[in-house]
């Protein structure tokens, strides 16, 4: 058997000096390297069923002095030897490094696995020992000396004050004389004594226990963690108390094994945290902890303990671990393990451990002068991408019409409006190219109530342009690069936006000359707030230049140039000419008479929208709009991030395709419409957003393959960066919640960036505001209470703007979820390429990079998880590599997802397709809240992975119209929260999809739910069962003359099984909300004692002459018991030509009609103790084979017959309460065949509970053991059978038959376990029976699998020597 993947919470992380990263998750231990840039190099399973808590590396002095001869280095030691320990287990472990065959890094075992009596908690090498020792520290405040060549203990001794420990530190000099154990109690003490101390005469020695030398108080809770920093005498402490304690204890270890100060003092107590602290790490200058708030802070020492900086990345579920490296004070790596699964990387630099935290109370006022108030501030010269903060100026604009500038810590006035500016004026500035010059100059423009703009540069204010936008207010001004250049976009007056496009030129004297060409304007739709909020040029080959606005409305709107133009009528055009007319009357001295008639000539016209979404964020308007990798992000004060794009779409009805050929000619064949793709909510509170940025790539590789996949699309054409277009990348949204403005991550679920501004309504800018992504730092400056603050100082640079140019570090594994997860869905394959045109196009291609490319062919598994953290993650798992993807992240949920379920291949898609998949996705979970998405599955050329579009087609709650009534809180809700616990499709159509849910009130639902018209409508709803229901499976009949019946099986919290006949349900077209009323059950099977967690459904036709057929219900429930029932299907059909044998008249249900099926219970078979504990899932691979999973981390196959069920093989995993499973037929390349064509097909299983996980062991069972098992079966005459057995082999899937040898080599049967949870584990479990392949390989797993238990010695010669060395 072997793990194909793994992501599991990671419990230990250590560095090798700047070199390498090591990390344990569960028992694999993988190796990174640092330079040049950080990746992973080498993984290996070292300690089985074990987690790894930390790794232990030799020092450098040790290791060069074992070296072998012919493997000395003058750069360095060839080899690492490690020892890693978890659990009860220690092993050693060797890093090779630099080898000659290709491969820069591998890890070896050395040795077998050691168990030992404890859990070990802290290991350390004896340094002076010229033997293999180590000195481990036992849970139960005892320490142990270990041979590892050996295998035994030499020494053994414990303390005086017998107590378990959370945590302890070993000290460790040259001998065991010298070590010193620091442990933290289950009594929230720190104890201090020597294991290699006292009386050393006599066998006693190893038995006397030592006292305890020195005691730490001052924790309110348990201690996880220690660490001690010798340069300082520090010893610091993580608790359960969410502090950090730092001590003074002095000199601990060394020669002859010093115990400190006599009265150590706590120097100081460090709160930060917002829960328990997992970590602690020291350093000269600042102390590192981590915790399960999912933060690593940064102490500065010199500051008083001050947090210095915040370290965050991790999803829900906290930060496991912590590794500091040693470096130096100016820079030094940072490494995280987090409960995800994911690990994060930072470089700290001294320059920014110096500065504040994000999230900071402390602001700037810039002390702006002037009795005046300023009413907007923008910043000029930051699109300049070399110009840093402290090079940006800062603009700012009175009510009085006075513009000034900030530079250098003065202030500075550039203009002063004439009196049309006093009352009212709006701002906006710009870096623009000079035309045929490498200069760039800032523009500013500013308009006021009278529809006047005045256009300038800020370095020559006196050269400047005034420009007419009607005679109404300007109510908006936006610059924005248009498909000739920079445009200014003036909102006025009736819905009116002007539009010029601005030049600047250099004349003859070197002076600026400003020169606008006026657009056609913009008609916006009528509505109460008719103005103009945002816009975006997109440059389209086909279509030109396409504008994206939107409104105060909450409106988006297509606007296309050289698209539907209309003239001014009625009013707005006699508006216009009185307009036109003042101008004129007042433009002496402003404007030439000229061109106000050129103005005038080109505003007569209006560009009309080719597609408006009316109020779609709302009616507090949209406050921005941006395009990035083919698609549209806009956000709104309604609290939503819109993902969309401009679709195509057909213009013509088909019933009007034979109107009007000439009008055909004329127009477009096809229109443009901008389509809602879906809905991004903020966080709880945060309603008024300003605006989305895209985060950067986390990982090098990714940003490396990014830039090699560009250059790879240029020379393979166009039809590449088609296909990439359209992919939805990550975001984050800046906005105001509460009186902060604040940069939120949707997918992490945490602050960014905060400043405590005050609020909304009030002008701000972030810097640098001109780029689309988020750089990880920046700077506010706002607008409060009269003055003009500054989250940092123009003089100083931005916050934390590190050399890895992102707040959350680097990514070097991708986190899952950060909780449980409850549900799993298979949604198909998709097969990679691509691979070999990169290995061709690339000539500095390595031997290593070559492996790595060639071993990510095939085929890319495709899964769905929801979890306890209300969020779907969309994965890719490659099973050939291990390598996983989190393709996409959903956040609608409210509450946890208890249930998902998916249509595979909708949309008419060929099921054979592998190059792409479109599938509708169905979740559910708490607060009775279903989602319903498309999924756009397809290949990405240029990172070589799938990736995936997510369509948002529709929501829905039961109390949505509860939550919609005013004055909510003075009624009380008198129905409980309602929760999903299961969902399943009932029946497909064309127009809609039918749904069943098993409710937790009772009540089984049916809904309906129309992707066309995105509504999901609720058709009916009945309480039979009274009591919460868990599960709901269906079943589809087809008799003989092709008529289909739709059965729903439901199983509640009483063990019974109830079915339903819903094939009236599924036949009738009405799905209206006043659907006929629900049917009442067929049939009702008594399957357990107590609750039914899961149901697997399956029918088998019956011959000709008997009729009907079969139909298999497999359940599990709490009571631990299996239960296999056959139910005996009679169509109507059958019944009226007579085809009714082997049916009981007693049994046959009176009130059932003739036209109806015909329900009767066949057989009942049930195992009482199938599980250790309760059932949590139950699956149907073939008609005769059953898979169940249970919290007692085991999966079961079971064989299920005529005569009874056996149990045939048993899976044991890692994963704690188990919660789902699911079962598939895959494919997989046949390796041993050398024809990469050749596929088998493969059974995979997916079990989901608390870690996803495939390595598992197979406990293989003799047939003779399976079947004494104790099973018991009820027959349709009610009889009872016990302790029989049988022989009847599983129907097989192939349909030729064939057994011969060539055959079974081209289609092994191989299984896949995919265990849900903290986590995902992939393993593979191949059929070695016919393969004497697998025997080589558990031959060849056998050294690793090796285990031995340490004991200890009656008197060692370790012990001897210790006695004649004795001090003098």
């Amino acid at each position: 058997m072997e793990a194909a993947a793994l992501v599991a919470p990671v419990t230990a992380v250590q560095f090798i000096q700047d070199l390498f990263l090591l990390t344990g998750e569960g028992p694999v231990l993988t190796v990174y390297s640092l330079e040049p840039r950080p990746k992973a190099s080498a993984s290996l399973s070292v300690l089985q069923h074990y987690r790894i808590h930390g790794v232990r590396p030799r020092r450098q002095a040790a290791v060069t002095a074992q070296k072998k001869h012919g493997l000395s280095s003058t750069t360095g030691p060839n080899f690492y030897d490690l020892a890693v320990f978890g659990g009860k287990a220690v092993r050693l472990v060797r890093l090779h490094v630099g080898l000659q065959d290709g491969d820069q890094f591998h890890l070896e075992v050395l040795g077998p696995l050691m168990e030992l009596q404890d859990w070990a908690l802290d290991v350390r090498w004896l340094s002076g020992d010229k033997h293999s020792l180590l000195c481990v520290a036992l849970a139960h405040n005892s320490a142990l000396l270990l041979d590892v060549n050996t295998g035994t203990a030499l020494v053994q001794r414990s303390c005086l004050e017998g107590c378990l420990l959370y945590s302890a530190l070993l000290l460790v000099h040259e001998s065991w004389a010298d070590v010193v154990l620091v442990g933290g109690t289950v009594f929230n003490q720190l104890v201090v004594w020597k294991p290699g101390g006292g009386d050393r005469g006599g066998d006693s020695y190893s038995k006397c226990k030592a006292p305890v030398e020195r005691r730490l108080l001052g924790h309110s809770g348990v201690i996880f963690n220690i660490s001690y920093l010798q340069e300082r005498g520090w010893l610091a402490s993580a608790s359960d108390d969410r502090s950090v304690r730092v001590w003074g204890v002095g000199v601990l270890g060394g020669p002859g094994g010093k115990c400190g100060d006599l009265n150590p003092a706590c120097l100081r107590v460090l709160y930060g945290h917002q829960a328990r602290v997992f970590s602690v790490r020291l350093s000269p200058g600042k102390v590192f902890s981590a915790g399960e708030d999912g933060a690593c802070l940064v102490w500065d020492w010199a500051a008083g303990g001050k947090v210095v900086r915040t370290l965050k990345g991790h999803r829900a579920g906290g930060v496991r671990s912590l590794a500091v490296s040693e470096g130096t004070e100016e820079e030094r790596w940072v490494a995280t393990g987090g409960a995800d699964g994911g690990v994060r990387l930072w470089r700290l630099q001294g320059t920014e451990e110096k500065t504040e935290e994000a999230v900071t109370d402390k602001l700037t006022d810039l002390k702006f002068p002037g009795h005046s108030l300023p009413k907007v501030v923008c910043v000029a010269g930051e699109e300049d991408e070399n110009e840093s903060w402290s090079q940006s100026k800062i603009v700012a604009c009175t009510d009085q019409g006075t513009i000034y500038q900030y530079s250098n810590g003065t202030w500075e006035n550039l203009w002063q409006g004439t009196p049309d500016f006093h009352s009212y004026c709006v701002m906006e500035t710009v870096c623009i190219n000079v035309k045929d010059s490498t200069a760039k100059v800032n523009l500013c423009a500013v308009g006021n109530l009278s529809g006047s703009i005045q256009v300038f540069p800020i370095s020559q204010p006196h050269v400047g342009i005034l420009l007419s936008g009607g005679s109404g207010k300007i109510h908006s001004l936006i610059w924005k690069e248009g498909g000739a250049g920079m445009c200014l976009l003036a909102s006025g007056a009736e819905g009116l936006v002007y539009r010029w496009c601005v030049e600047v030129k250099l004349n003859d004297n070197q002076s600026l000359a400003l020169n606008a060409n006026p657009l056609l304007p913009f008609l916006l739709p009528p509505c109460g707030k008719r103005w103009l909020l945002a816009a975006l040029c997109l440059h389209s080959r086909s279509q030109g230049a396409l504008w994206v606005c939107g409104d105060r409305r909450g409106s988006l709107l297509l606007y296309q140039e050289g698209g539907e133009v209309a003239p001014k009528k009625g009013d707005d055009a006699q508006a216009y000419e009185g307009e036109e007319e003042e101008n004129i009357r007042d433009g002496v001295g402003k404007s030439s008479i000229m061109e106000q008639r050129k103005n005038s000539e080109v505003h007569e016209l209006q560009l009309q929208p080719l597609s408006c979404l009316f109020g779609v964020h709302g009616k507090q308007g949209v406050t921005s709009v941006c395009e990035y990798g083919g698609l549209l992000y806009s956000s709104g004060r309604d609290g939503c991030v819109r993902v969309f794009r401009v679709q195509q779409t057909s213009r013509e009805k088909p019933e009007e395709n034979s109107k009007n050929i000439a009008e055909k000619t004329v127009g477009n064949h096809e229109q443009l419409q901008l389509e809602v793709l879906r809905v991004q909510r903020a966080c709880k509170g945060m309603e008024w957003l300003e605006k989305v940025m895209i985060l950067q790539p986390e990982i090098p590789e990714e940003e490396e393959a990014r830039e090699e996949g560009e250059n790879h699309s240029k020379t393979g054409g166009e039809d590449v960066q088609a296909e990439n277009e359209a992919r939805e990348a990550r975001f984050v949204i800046a906005g105001f919640h509460a009186v902060h403005f604040v940069v939120w991550d949707p997918v992490r679920q945490e602050r960014l960036f905060a400043v405590p501004c005050g609020g909304g309504h009030r002008s701000w800018v972030l810097w640098p505001s001109h780029k689309r992504v988020w750089p990880g730092y920046g700077a506010l400056v706002f607008i409060k209470h009269g003055a003009v603050l500054a989250s940092h100082p123009p003089g100083e640079e931005a916050s934390w703007a590190g050399r890895t140019g992102r707040t959350g570090g680097w990514g070097l594994r991708e986190g899952i979820h950060g909780k449980g997860v409850g549900c799993v869905c298979r949604l198909g394959m998709i097969e990679g390429r691509g691979c070999d045109s990169v290995i061709q196009t690339t000539a500095s291609v390595t031997e290593t990079e070559r492996k790595v490319v060639e071993r990510e062919r095939g085929h890319w598994e495709v899964l769905v998880t929801g979890g306890e953290d209300t969020s779907l993650t969309v994965l890719a798992v490659h099973p050939n590599s291990g390598n996983i993807k989190v393709l996409s992240v959903i956040t609608d949920h409210i509450s946890s997802v208890r249930t998902v379920t998916a249509i595979k291949h909708a949309g008419g898609e060929s099921v054979h397709q592998s190059q792409s998949l479109s599938t509708l996705l169905f979740s559910a979970g708490g607060r009775a809240q279903m989602q319903c998405y498309r999924l756009l599955i397809g290949w990405d050329q240029q990172r070589l992975i799938p990736s995936c579009q997510v369509i948002q087609v529709a929501s829905h709650r039961l109390d949505e119209q509860w939550e919609r009534k005013r004055n909510r809180h003075k009624t009380v809700k008198m129905d409980p929260e309602t929760r999903y616990m299961s969902i399943v499709v009932v029946d497909e159509r064309a127009d809609c999809v039918l749904l069943a849910l098993a409710c937790s009130d009772g009540a089984v639902r049916l809904f309906s739910v129309n992707e066309g018209k995105h509504r999901i409508d609720l058709l009916w709803e009945t309480f039979h069962h009274k009591r919460c229901v868990l599960s709901v499976a269906t079943c589809s009949l087809e008799d003989r003359k092709g008529n289909r019946y739709k059965l729903l099986f439901s199983a509640a919290t009483d063990g019974k099984i109830a079915v339903w006949d819903l094939t009236d349900a599924s036949s009738s077209k009405d799905t209206s909300i006043d659907a006929p009323t629900p049917p009442t059950p067929c049939l009702d099977i008594p399957a357990h004692q107590s609750g039914i967690n899961s149901l697997a459904v399956c029918a088998e036709e019956l011959g000709l002459e008997e009729g009907g057929c079969l139909v298999t219900v497999a359940s599990g429930g709490d009571d631990g018991q299996l239960t296999v029932s056959t139910i005996r299907v009679q169509y109507p059909e059958d019944r009226q030509t007579g085809g009714s044998r082997g049916f009981s008249q007693i049994s046959q249900p009176e009130f059932q009609p003739r036209n109806q099926l015909q329900l009767h219970l066949h057989r009942h078979m049930d195992i009482p103790l199938a599980h250790a504990a309760p059932i949590t899932a139950v699956k149907l691979l073939t008609p005769g084979l059953v898979v169940s999973t249970s919290s007692d981390q085991r999966v079961c196959l079971w064989r299920v017959s005529s005569t009874g069920i056996s149990h045939r093989e048993t899976l044991c995993s890692h994963v704690a309460d188990a919660a789902g499973l699911s079962v598939w037929e895959g494919q997989m390349m046949d390796s041993e065949e050398g024809d990469e064509n050749t596929i088998f097909e493969a059974e995979e299983i997916s079990v989901c509970g608390e870690r996803i996980e495939a390595g598992l062991e197979t406990e293989r069972k003799s047939t003779e053991a399976e079947e004494a098992g104790r099973f018991r079966t009820s027959d349709e005459t009610g009889g009872e059978t016990g302790n029989q057995t049988h022989t009847d082999s599983v129907v097989k899937r192939e349909g030729d038959g064939k057994d011969c040898c060539e055959s079974r080599k081209k289609r092994e049967k191989t299984g896949w376990v995919l265990v849900c949870g903290q986590g995902l584990q992939l393993l593979r479990v191949p059929n070695t029976d016919t393969w004497t392949e697998g025997r080589i390989k558990r031959e060849k797993n056998r050294k690793i699998n090796h285990t031995v238990k340490v004991t200890l010695q009656e008197k060692s010669k370790y012990e001897e020597s210790e006695n004649n060395s004795g001090p003098e």
